[in-house]
């Protein structure tokens, strides 16, 4: 009797063991697409709850359908529903960036507060003509004469900025491709875990130093099999020491 409710038991959770899968990434400011380490990152509703490292790595379980958050002091939270993707690039917002820019003039010094920081203005600061909003033009200060015109370029405006940006991210994911080839693969994880007899928990320490370790390349235009062979000495070498 009890053989069979344990039977009953294990096929009953089944499922949703195996739709548990690992979703990992890195948190980067959305400004100055630096690493951000200590941002807290939860799966709601789950007890999965890490912090991110030196180079903003977080590693988790979920089910596609989840919603993951991430807060950081000063900053936006920000929430993403999990999907197929298991390797997730995230960029949060400093709230201080989003402050209006002012300049304060108190006698004999004038401060600026620009992106959450109040700092001093040098009085013998040139001060550029503003075009924000317009164009504006004029005769060039030239024997030739001629007309110089200034205003917002569409390849200055936010939105140009912002796909710049994106298109090299997604150049830099590219040219990754072979990492995320084996780090994403539950089928290579479950295979070393197997190999070298680990522990789920020792694997996600591993991949962390194991990133850190080879953080000067990034793993930028490395092949498949290149990530896999460096990935299974350093598995090796590190077993040994955790055993």
């Amino acid at each position: 009797m009890k053989f069979r409710i344990l039977v009953f038991v294990y096929f009953a959770f089944l499922p949703a063991v195996l739709a548990q899968r690992s979703y990992s990434g890195n948190v980067l400011d959305a400004n100055d697409k630096k690493y951000l380490e200590g941002v807290s990152v939860e799966v709601i509703g789950t007890d999965q709850l890490q912090t991110t490292n030196a180079r903003g790595y977080f590693s988790v379980q979920g089910e596609s359908g989840d919603t993951l958050r991430l807060s950081f002091p000063g900053f936006l939270e920000q929430k993403i529903v999990l999907a197929e993707e298991t390797f997730l690039m995230v960029q949060i917002q400093d709230r201080a960036r989003l402050l209006p820019t002012f300049e304060v003039k108190s006698e004999p010094y004038a401060f600026r507060f620009k992106d959450g920081k109040l700092t001093l203005i040098d009085p013998d600061e040139e001060k550029d003509r503003s075009t924000k909003g317009g164009i504006s033009a004029g005769y060039l200060n030239s024997p030739s004469g001629g007309i110089a015109i200034a205003g917002v370029l569409s390849s200055l405006t936010k939105r140009a900025k912002q796909e710049r940006e994106y298109q090299k991210k997604q150049e830099w994911m590219r040219r990754r491709a072979g990492y995320y080839a084996v780090i994403e693969s539950d089928s290579v994880r479950q295979n070393l875990i197997v190999k070298y007899q680990l522990e789920r928990s020792d694997w996600d320490r591993i991949i962390i130093r194991f990133n850190e370790g080879n953080s000067y390349h990034e793993f930028l235009d490395w092949s498949e099999e290149r990530v896999y062979t460096t990935l299974s000495e350093f598995i090796n070498r590190e077993s040994n020491w955790i055993n």
